[in-house]
């Protein structure tokens, strides 16, 4: 490959090492999560709830680093399976509560 080039090689990437870690992470939480029939970005949001029984959905999106058209269809199916609810905001309708 061209001298040029050199810090474009996957090895001279500090995103790959980032990438592999967080997958070796996520590959340690399966056994657990498997077992309680979780995904892990299910898992994150719970712990978010965790923390604030009582969140708006923009605030979980905003740290969970995800937006709210990818956590819309996760919500909903823990809602179905009961481990928390969603429902409007009584001062803003606008505005999704979890608990």
């Amino acid at each position: 490959m061209n001298e040029k080039y050199e810090n474009l090689k996957l090895d001279n990437q500090l995103c790959f090492p980032l990438y592999t870690a967080s997958r070796l992470v996520i590959q340690r939480y399966q056994p657990m999560l498997k077992d309680l029939d979780l995904t892990y970005p299910q898992y994150l949001v719970l712990m978010v709830l965790w923390e604030k029984d009582e969140v708006n959905l923009s605030a979980i999106a905003e740290k969970l680093q995800l937006q709210s058209n990818t956590l819309t269809p996760l919500l909903k199916r823990l809602q179905q399976r009961g481990f928390l609810d969603r429902k409007r905001s009584e001062s803003d309708e606008r505005n999704i509560v979890i608990t």
